[in-house]
């Protein structure tokens, strides 16, 4: 399964779109998290020439399991770390890219990680209070979120954003005809909903800030 995995999200025929190009094009010390797998976003980042780092929850990788792997802007080898090894004052000084269910890794097998699984999931989120290291707990503590496509009505999802996100501060989710428990399950996490596609959210503020 992981040879297969590896070949849809490492394959030729993926390709950045509008979103993940947009996402690239306006980043600025941007902390960007993602439950995808492939790389499709570090390589609109490349595209253009920006810099990013790389942080990976080694989500089944029983080795690293309680580290976190972060590569620096073109490391070709991450740097392991415990939790309480990452620092606060880490984040916001560069654009960073957090995938917290894992990824596929271009350069090396070796690193890629997947929650895939129902089983992956249960143990991933069992571990949630010391998979998300306290810095990134911290970071956005103070900080609104701009959900991009997730929906709520999957459990695992619920449980991983009531982990990284706070209800105290009002954030914004584009999601398609979201049903009336969407709306709800968002409603209780004060994140307003914006019934939009991706697509027409994307060209409408590309539109709005000439780019």
């Amino acid at each position: 399964m992981r040879r297969r995995l590896r070949r849809i999200f490492i394959g030729s025929s993926c390709q950045p779109n509008d979103l993940h190009r947009f996402l690239a094009a306006v980043a600025s010390n941007l902390v960007i998290v993602s439950t995808n797998y492939d790389t499709l976003l570090e390589q609109a980042f490349l595209e253009i020439g920006k810099p990013y780092d790389l942080v990976v929850h080694p989500a089944d990788n029983q080795e690293y399991a309680n580290s976190v792997l972060w590569w620096p802007h073109e490391a070709k080898e991450p740097t392991k770390l415990k939790p309480n090894q990452l620092d606060i004052e880490d984040l916001g000084k560069s654009n960073l890219i957090y995938k917290i269910h894992g990824s596929a890794n271009k350069d090396a097998d070796r690193w890629d990680s997947f929650v895939i699984t129902e089983e992956d999931y249960v143990k991933f989120l069992s571990r949630m209070n010391n998979a998300v290291p306290s810095a990134f707990r911290q970071h956005f503590s103070t900080r609104a979120f701009l959900f991009l496509g997730y929906a709520l009505k999957d459990w695992n999802m619920r449980v991983l954003m009531k982990e990284v996100s706070v209800s105290e501060i009002t954030s914004w989710a584009i999601l398609y005809q979201p049903t009336a428990f969407e709306r709800k399950l968002w409603e209780r996490r004060k994140v307003d909903i914006f019934d939009l596609r991706l697509e027409d959210f994307v060209a409408t503020i590309r539109s709005k800030m000439g780019l």
